[in-house]
């Protein structure tokens, strides 16, 4: 196996294909990349098992200058792979494997020498025969990722809480998560997928190592689920995750219904008094600050109290307030993720009782996407 590629083009593809090896996986050739060199390109694959990533570098991919010599393939120690690939001090790289599985990488006066595996060892990828295949937007399944893993379960005791809940039926996309203490629901239309219908359970993780994969320019994602499987396409990337197993709670009784006070916000303007009143209550035992909304007199104040290093008031501008008196405590760290997620906009914060979660919309598209978040007792 011989082959020169430009070094950044390779780089590249090779932290792509990095997200989804893992130094703690139970089977010792997945700690490796597998390479394969055939006459129409190299593909580069890594997996945890939970994950798999495969990336092709084609033979006439101007930008890769790939050179082949000769096909063949090898697994190799990725973690030190890479840095000699990053360390190599020109643009191009030589890649040989000689007898035993020996590859030598070499770069103008660098030359390194590391020890690879049979490449037959390796474990074959899923394959995922699902003829159905639903296509996105990359930048809006990049958002739609971005709006609901904040909201994923972090803990393992529960592990169907540690995905996100995608429900595909009637030409609309809901994707739901919740850790119990917030949860975050959004819905996008798939006009072109009428007839799909699928309810499947995706691991944050996953997730979120597919968000940061997704380029700007994205035009075109398309997903294709099976049995236990889901494979979504990027091109010349492919990325396939396991699904989890089991029943979703039902989420959509947690949201309330109707509210007895709710308030209007610029999402950034209350986002950074979020901050401020944050900064002490980190300093303190419980993480809490405390909203305190009064209707006849419109004033909105929102309070951060440390006994043991201080407290912060402030009082907060908004665009509308109506209904009841209340004083709620909640986690502020619930709180900076959600309001983040809404970028620039007004949102409409609405409450029923001091006790009960309350939801975050954006006012203009309430249909769409809500945060809801579980108050904390502090008395």
């Amino acid at each position: 196996m011989k082959f020169t590629v430009n070094r950044t083009a390779f780089l590249k593809s090779l932290s792509d294909v990095q997200r989804a090896i893992s130094t703690k996986t139970t089977i010792p050739i997945l700690t490796g990349l597998k390479l394969k060199l055939e006459a129409r390109g190299l593909t580069l694959t890594g997996s945890d098992a939970d994950i798999s990533i495969e990336t092709f570098i084609a033979a006439d991919d101007d930008n890769a200058e790939l050179q082949i010599e000769q096909p063949g393939q090898i697994v190799l120690a990725a973690r030190i792979f890479s840095e000699i690939v990053k360390k190599l001090p020109e643009k191009t790289m030589t890649f040989e494997v000689t007898e035993n599985y020996q590859t030598e990488i070499t770069s103008g006066s660098a030359s390194f020498t590391i020890k690879g595996l049979d490449a037959d060892n390796y474990p074959r990828l899923p394959e995922i025969d699902a003829e159905e295949k639903l296509e996105f937007k990359g930048d809006l399944l990049k958002q739609l990722i971005g709006q609901t893993v904040i909201a994923v379960s972090t803990q393992e005791s529960r592990p169907i809480l540690t995905g996100i809940h995608l429900v595909i039926k009637e030409g609309e996309l809901l994707a739901v998560a919740t850790d119990s203490h917030r949860l975050s629901q959004r819905k996008i239309a798939l006009p072109a997928a009428q007839n799909a219908n699928y309810d499947i359970i995706i691991p944050g993780r996953s997730l979120n190592e597919l968000a940061k994969m997704i380029p700007e320019e994205a035009d075109k994602i398309s997903l294709r689920i099976s049995e236990n499987q889901v494979l979504f396409d990027l091109g010349k990337t492919t990325f396939y995750s396991r699904l989890l197993e089991g029943n979703y709670p039902d989420t959509e009784r947690l949201i309330p219904k109707t509210a007895e006070t709710s308030i209007e916000f610029n999402a950034a303007d209350f986002l950074a008094a979020i901050e401020r009143a944050s900064l002490l209550s980190h300093e303190g035992q419980n993480n809490v600050v405390k909203l305190v909304l009064e209707t006849a007199v419109q004033k909105a104040t929102i309070y951060g109290n440390s006994p043991e290093v201080g407290n912060v008031e402030e009082e907060l501008h908004f665009q509308n307030l109506t209904g009841n008196d209340i004083e709620i405590s909640f986690n502020p760290d619930y709180m900076k993720d959600a309001l983040r997620s809404f970028g620039q906009t007004t949102v409409t914060v609405a409450f029923t009782l001091p006790l009960r979660p309350f939801t975050l919309v954006p006012s203009e598209d309430h249909e769409h996407f809500v945060q809801l978040i579980t108050p904390v007792r502090t008395f």
